[in-house]
């Protein structure tokens, strides 16, 4: 209990190395004109060295004794979890693509388009790939290309179609049973990834209906001009829809992407698309493209058990007691919190993990409901990575785009986004909107939902 009362802001400085190396040297490599600057310098890198930082500020505690504290947070169950979703969810992704899965939705959404529709449709058809694939990467590399060849002929605005590809991707990644943002707020804040969903859900769908509609308003082509329609074979969607499905009846998620991964590799060798080797192959190729977020959760988890051994987090809370005034404000301030720590970051994954422990100790305290915080952190990293000009889905359209449109130019056309954010917050202080996304009080005795 004497660790537990310990009210030190030094336990942070660890957190404040990581985000200062991680921030100072995307800064200077950006004002070098590196190509894609605040990615060159590895995050597991920038948290190895805070890792260091934290041991030897505590070194009177002994190496041994820190080493314990350490291995408590990286090893614990909710980490553990944490890391095999990412696993699972990054061999389920490799799998269904090297099958055709990602090829076969584009096309299947683009052969449903109507041509008046282009902007909007196109704001689907991400939405949707990014949920079902879990990535917003994957999607803008998979889109661009289909929209920038209809962009002139239709006499569609270069800027708005790119905004539209973007926010979708966003929407999505934000979404998705298996992105890596959503596996960190969900298992940071101990919540289900159905929960998570639904309380998402209902701010994230308004949002998106008021952009579809205003894409189709102003985003209405010269001339209409149809998407070219690939081949596709409904089948190669079905893991991905049976992953989504699963995920929201309830089944476990282990299970669930195990099944994902299967179906996905028995779809694709019975299409001959790739061979048991291809199979096991892509499943290896999917837990290596896990490597660095695995590491940096792990190490992230063990950094985060000594700050609150050391105080820290008792520390920041008192701090921000001085601020929050209540439930509603401390909602807007985890806002802030995840936002802020994307701009420093560039990356929303790493700025959940880094936010999640502070984020679960002030909810604790304020009585905010972590289902609920478990998706502002999800919505507000996500919204912060759509608006700033340096983070790689921007760099990733502008390098596709060959120069014709630069990240300045999209922003101001993320119109979900900011509608996210309003709807966000509007949650905050409209009473019966908790009641729409919550189902059930959560008890912090428990640790779990009770109904009412």
């Amino acid at each position: 209990m004497e660790n537990q009362k310990k009210s030190s802001g030094l336990a942070l400085v660890p957190f404040a190395v990581f985000i200062i190396i991680y921030l100072g040297a995307g800064i200077i490599l950006q004002s070098k004109g590196v190509e894609m600057a605040f990615y060159q310098f590895p995050a597991v890198v920038a948290m190895f060295i805070a890792v260091l930082v934290a041991f030897a500020m505590n070194y009177k505690a002994g190496i041994n004794t820190n080493f314990s504290i350490f291995a408590k947070g990286a090893a614990n169950e909710d980490v553990m979890a944490m890391l095999m979703i990412y696993l699972l969810a990054g061999a389920f992704s490799a799998v269904a693509k090297s099958m055709g899965g990602v090829d076969a939705t584009v096309n299947l959404g683009v052969s449903i388009i109507p041509a008046s529709l282009l902007t909007a449709g196109l704001f689907i058809i991400a939405s949707f790939l990014a949920t079902a694939t879990g990535t917003s990467m994957g999607t803008i590399g998979a889109l661009v290309p289909i929209a920038l060849g209809v962009v002139d002929k239709a006499g569609l605005s270069l800027p708005l179609v790119m905004a539209a590809v973007v926010s979708g991707a966003m929407f999505g990644d934000n979404l998705s049973m298996i992105s890596d943002t959503t596996i960190a707020a969900t298992r940071t804040q101990h919540v289900e990834l159905k929960d998570k969903f639904r309380t998402n859900f209902w701010i994230s769908f308004p949002a998106a209906i008021v952009t579809i509609i205003l894409l189709v308003i102003f985003g209405r082509p010269e001339t209409a001009q149809a998407l070219e329609v690939g081949g596709f074979d409904f089948v190669k969607v079905i893991p991905y829809l049976l992953v989504l499905v699963l995920a929201l009846i309830g089944m476990n998620v282990f299970l669930v992407l195990t099944i994902g991964i299967f179906a996905a590799g028995i779809i694709g060798m019975a299409y001959g698309d790739i061979t048991f080797m291809d199979f096991a192959g892509n499943i290896w190729a999917g837990f290596q493209g896990m490597i660095e977020v695995f590491l940096l959760s792990m190490l992230c988890g063990g950094i985060a058990e000594m700050a609150k051994h050391y105080g820290g987090l008792n520390w920041l809370i008192e701090k921000l007691s001085k601020t929050f005034k209540g439930k509603k404000s401390a909602q807007v301030g985890l806002s802030a919190l995840a936002a802020l720590t994307d701009m420093a970051t560039a990356n929303n994954t790493v700025a959940i993990i880094v936010d999640g422990p502070m984020a679960r100790e002030i909810s604790e305290k304020y009585d905010i409901d972590p289902r609920k915080t478990a998706s502002i952190l999800d919505m507000f990293t996500c919204i912060m990575q759509g608006l700033i000009p340096y983070g790689a889905q921007f760099l990733v359209v502008a390098s596709m785009c060959e120069g014709r449109v630069s990240p300045l130019d999209i922003i101001p056309n993320n119109w979900y986004l900011f509608l996210l954010a309003i709807f966000a917050i509007i949650s905050y202080f409209v009473p019966w909107y908790e009641n729409i996304t919550l189902k059930g009080k959560w008890d912090w005795k428990e640790n779990k939902v009770v109904n009412n």
